[in-house]
């Protein structure tokens, strides 16, 4: 279960998310680091949702779907979301994890072909 309640448990997340990323590159393992990549930026995404909506809501349904208006009185899922961020950043810009990405699309269209 991925935490980011409070910048400690977002810290601490992150890095296990990140560990297992460098395992799977370690291992040549493509499909693996993608998704603790994707992981770490779903922990970016919802903190950031949660700062901007505290409640988690983001739609209201009054006969029409309207997105609620931010409140933004919740600075630590703010600082969650930073956390996240910078660990998502190293990831999707990690040379060999690009390579990796690039390999494997190429082997998509190697068998596509």
């Amino acid at each position: 279960k991925r935490q980011f309640k409070t910048p400690e448990e977002a810290q601490l997340s992150a890095l296990q998310i990140i560990n297992k990323f460098f395992k799977y590159l370690e291992d040549g393992d493509f499909v693996g680091a993608d998704m603790a990549k994707k992981y770490l930026h779903m922990g970016f995404t919802r903190s950031r949702r949660y700062w901007n909506h505290s409640s988690g809501k983001k739609w209201i349904n009054d006969g029409e779907w309207k997105v609620l208006p931010y409140d933004r009185n919740e600075q630590r899922f703010m600082d969650s979301s930073l956390i996240f961020q910078e660990y998502w950043k190293r990831a999707r810009t990690n040379e060999k994890y690009l390579r990796l990405k690039e390999e494997f699309k190429n082997a998509i269209i190697e068998m596509e072909s």
